[in-house]
Order: C-alpha cells, then structure tokens, then sequence
C-alpha cells in the first residue's frame, strides 16, 4: 500500500488565488452588467415603460393564475371528498346491517361476513381502475376480528393514529396523508366511520388516491401559467410598439434639437399624418423657423452693430488726429493765454487723451467680436513685463500714495505669451488695483509651475459686494460710478483684459469682500495650446478674513454682516486651490457661474 504525497506548500495558496481570481471576474461581469442595465433604464424611456408594464403584468397576471390554480385545486378536492363522503355513508349502512346479524365477535361466521362486505364495498366501484382501497378494522375486539382490506395491501402507514383515535371515540374524521401502499408514494384522501353493531363498534376507512386531482390540477396550472407568460410577453411587445410610436418621434425631435443646437438651423421634422404627434412635429418646425428667423436677425444685428462701432472707431480717427494736432498746438501755447484759457488747453488735453484710448479700446473690442484677434506667442520671462508695467505706473501710484509691492521669483519665468497682450492686461488690472487702492498697498505675485503661470494682483481698498464679481469684466461697468477716478479709464480695460486671457487659453478670475480689497488672478498655460486644470497660486489671498472669523476649514464662506464674500472665476473648478489653501473664503471661487 503507498502513501500519496501530500500536496506541496504552494498548492493552497495557489487555488485560493485562483478562486479569487475567478470571484473577481465573475463581480466584475455582474458589476458590468449591472451598470449597463442601470444606464439603459436612465436613458431609454422605451425600456423603463415595458420593464415596469413587465413587472406590473407579472404581478397582476401571477396573481390571477395564482387564485384560478387554486380555485381548480379546491373543486377538484371537494368533488373527491363528496364522492368519498357518499361512499361511506352508504358503506357505513350496509356494514352495519350486515354486522347487527351478530350479537358477539368471536362468533364463527363474523370474520367471512366482514371479508365479504369489504369485497362487496370495494366493488362498487365499476371500473376497479380507480385504486379505491376499503379496510374494517376492530380495535376493540383485535384478538377476536382481523382487520380486512380490498385490496390486500398495508394501510397502517397511511392511517395516521390521530385519523384512527377519533374514528375509534365514535366520529367521522378525514385526512390526507401520503404513503405507500405496496407502489409508489401516492397521497391518498383518507376517510373513517365508525359502524356501530349489537357487540360494539367496528371501524370502516375509505382510502381514495388524488393522482388523477393531482395531474388534473397540475395541466391546470401549467396552462394557466403558460397562457399568463404568453399574455405578460403579449402586453411587454405591446407596449414597446406602443412606446415606439411615441419615443420615435421624440427622439427625432431631440436629434434635430441637436443639429439645430450645433448650427444647422434648416434642419426640420418630417410631419406625417394628423394626429398629436403630427401636431408635435408641426408646432416644432414652427418653433425652428421662428428661432432661425430671430437668430439670423440678431446675427445681423450684431454684425451690423459691429460694423457700425468699426466703422465709427475708424471715421474718427482722421477729425481726432486734426483736433490733436489743434489741440497740441494750443497745448504748446497755454502759457501765454489767460489762465482760464490755458486751463481749458489742459483739460483739453486730457480729455483728447481719454478719447484716443477709447478708440484704441474700441477698435481692439471689434476685432475680438469680428474673431480677427491674432495670438503671436513668444517664449517671455514675465519678470521684466512686470518690472515694465510697475515703471509705468509708478508716477500714479506716487500720486495717490500707493506703495506697489512685488513678490517675484528670483529665477526667470518663461512661458509661451503675447508680451504684449499680457503686459496690456497687467497694466488695466495693477491700473485698477492703484486707482481703489484706498493709499493702501497694492502687491503683484507671479508664480509658476510645470504647467502654467500665475499672476495675482492684490488692493486693499473698499473691495467688491455680492455680485459685484460677476459684473467687473462687463464693458462700461464701474463699481461707483460716484469714485474720483486719477486716470478717466474708458471702462473696457478688464473686458479687454478677459478677452486676451481667453485667447491665451488662461483664465482671469476675481475676488473681493466688501472692507478687504479685492484680488485679480491671471493663469495662462506656459507652453501655448495647452489646457488649464490648476493655478500655481491661490485667488483668495491668505490675509482675507472669513466673516464671524469662521475657521478655514475648506467649506463655503459664512455671510456675516459685512456682505460676505465674492468670487467669481471664469474657469473650471481649480482643486489644487482647494487642495493647497484649504479656505473657505477660495473655496467660493467655485461657487459662482462663469462670465
């Protein structure tokens, strides 16, 4: 005899990795299956309304066929136990006239009249197919009378004791118990009766097989149940031609809604027919034509008007260049007026100065809303652009008291620019923060990363209320129109601004909170055509205080008596903001809608 070699060490743990292995891919197409399923039921109105007209049917038509298979079940065995109960009335009469011939149980003859009035019982039944089986039974007199059944099989096993003790106390009782009776296990509809004689009581059983109900109930409810599938597949294929007639032309609409969403505004429906559907597609061809209409007209509006303020920009150029050389001429000779006069040259001056810049900005507003603005990158380090714009403004911010603070790397920043462009745009936001800076300090931060460059531009000045960030970058807009301005900016400089940092791809966001100044953030990608997904630096400054003097714990800023604060940002949501500065007052950048 060999011993066999146990398993190596590896075995198990090999088969436990393979049943995982399998469990995880038999998830894994369960979890597949189950997410599609779920997006069929979102998306599709046919399958939602035939899997619930599925399911309602099911239950209604299961229902039914339940009560109907049931219902048959019943009659088929209350027709048994009457026919039964009949055959032991009559059979409980004949015994008893029978057996009343005999005064005691050990006479001779009793035992042959009890076999043959179980035979003669037996035998009522014509076919002798029906598997009837009729027993006596004397427990009372066991030792004088055998018990007789036709035919001769055992019935202790289908007898129960409970069936016998009441029939023996003298009463009719029945059961339905399943047994063998020399076969196969059939369930049998067991009843008893007492037959009273002059020497005391013998017991008469009727034993009725139910496999002729059984079957009978069973093709019942097989057809019963074959013709519920049939009606729920019936009502389900129903419903999804019903469905279909209704979603077609709803998906129809929705594909032309499409195209005429992506610019194709001859798309129409085909209308067939006069009903409601028809009607639909009618009343949406309406609708389109009508909306074409009106976008074509506004088209042209906007193009004429666009046309005009080009046109316009343009024609004042040549009068303006001949004001200015009148005007600078008059300007050269001021001196020599009376002083009224010589003020009227200055202020003359100065406001040829403010036109020619809105002009300037003008023309530049056309050529953004004409889609003629060209981008000319150019690998820049932004450090000098900043140094250049803080020169330019320094004459102003002396004026108005204003220390221009700058936070600069000491290596170069290079990114892929417009140099002029980004010096444009730094030169209307540090502009601004100098002119609401309240003689308060403005600071200019550059920053950068692997993927794109950032500038902030912080003022403590009076900030901006609720709402206010979402009307800084419109054109004309100003805060109060009741400030003293330094510098008579023409209003368009931010909406410039927002329009070259959409043509580098970046963003410009705002913030500000009434009594805390305000912060302006440009971000551009450092090399062109990149995507933005993050800002080196964050747009709430880290000195802004939350209202009631919250923690900053990363949720959205608590609105207390100051106004509460705003923030606006014309960029998808930035995580590295949250992620890096976990503040409440920077998480609200992400709260509000983008300009």
């Amino acid at each position: 005899m060999t011993t066999p070699l146990p398993d190596p060490p590896t075995a198990a743990p090999r088969r436990l990795h393979a049943v995982r292995a399998l469990w995880l891919a038999l998830t894994g197409r369960v979890a597949r299956l189950a997410a599609a399923a779920h997006q069929a039921w979102r998306r599709s109105l046919q399958v939602r309304v035939v899997t619930i007209t599925l399911v309602a049917s099911s239950l209604l038509v299961g229902g039914f066929a339940y009560l109907i298979a049931d219902k048959i079940t019943s009659i088929l065995l209350e027709n048994a136990e009457t026919d039964v109960r009949l055959r032991l009335s009559n059979g409980s009469e004949y015994a008893a006239k029978q057996f009343n011939l005999y005064s005691q149980p050990q006479e001779a003859q009793l035992q042959n009249t009890i076999d043959g009035t179980v035979n003669y019982l037996a035998g009522g039944d014509p076919t002798q197919t029906s598997g009837v089986v009729v027993a006596i039974t004397a427990d009372n007199f066991a030792e004088f009378i055998e018990p007789r059944t036709t035919p001769d099989v055992p019935v202790g096993a289908v007898i129960g004791d409970e069936l016998r003790a009441t029939v023996a106390s003298g009463k009719v009782a029945h059961q339905i118990r399943t047994g063998s009776l020399g076969g196969e296990r059939t369930k049998y509809l067991v009843y008893g009766s007492p037959v009273p004689t002059k020497f005391g009581q013998v017991e008469l059983y009727y034993l009725v097989p139910l496999a002729r109900q059984d079957a009978t109930a069973a093709d019942a409810r097989a057809t019963v149940v074959a013709t519920g599938v049939a009606l729920v597949l019936l009502l389900g294929l129903l419903a999804a031609l019903v469905t279909r007639l209704v979603v077609t032309p709803v998906r129809v609409a929705a594909r032309t809604a499409q195209r005429l969403s992506a610019g194709l505004l001859d798309q129409r429906m085909v209308v067939s027919g006069e009903d409601d559907l028809a009607l639909l597609a009618a009343s949406f061809n309406q609708m389109a034509t009508n909306l074409q209409r009106q976008i074509l007209r506004l088209e042209e509006m906007s193009r004429l008007q666009r046309r005009f303020t080009s046109d316009v920009s343009h024609e004042l150029r040549t009068p303006l260049t001949t004001v200015r050389m009148a005007a600078d001429l008059i300007f050269a000779e001021r001196d020599e007026f009376d002083p009224a006069v010589a003020r009227s040259a200055e202020l003359l001056q100065a406001e040829l100065d403010r036109f020619e810049e809105l002009l300037t900005d003008l023309l530049e507003i056309s050529r953004f809303d004409a889609g003629f603005a060209v981008l000319d990158s150019e690998p820049t380090d932004l450090v000098p652009v900043v140094h250049r714009v803080t020169e330019r403004l320094a004459g102003l911010a002396e004026r108005v008291g204003v220390t221009i603070e700058l936070d600069l790397p000491a290596t170069p920043v290079i990114a892929e620019v417009d140099p002029r462009r980004v010096e444009r745009v730094l030169r209307n936001l540090v502009g601004n923060a100098v002119e609401h800076g309240e003689a308060k300090p403005v600071r200019i931060t550059l920053g950068q990363d692997q993927s794109a460059v950032a500038i902030t531009v912080r003022d403590h000045g009076v900030g901006l209320k609720p709402g206010e960030e979402k009307l800084v970058f419109n054109r004309f807009w100003r805060a109060d129109p009741s400030r003293a301005r330094q510098t008579g900016g023409t209003g368009l400089g931010l909406s410039i601004s927002l329009e070259d940092a959409r043509l580098h791809g970046g963003w410009l966001e705002a913030w500000g909170a009434p009594g805390q100044g305000a912060q302006f953030r440009l971000t551009l990608p450092a090399r062109a055509g990149d995507r933005l997904t993050t800002s080196p630096l964050r747009l709430v400054p880290a000195d802004a205080t939350v209202p009631f003097g919250g923690p900053r714990d990363g949720g959205l800023p608590a609105i207390g008596p100051a106004g509460g604060v705003a923030a606006l940002t014309t960029s998808p949501a930035d995580s590295a903001d949250s992620a890096d500065s976990a503040d409440s007052a920077d998480s609200a950048e992400h709260a509000e809608a983008r300009p």
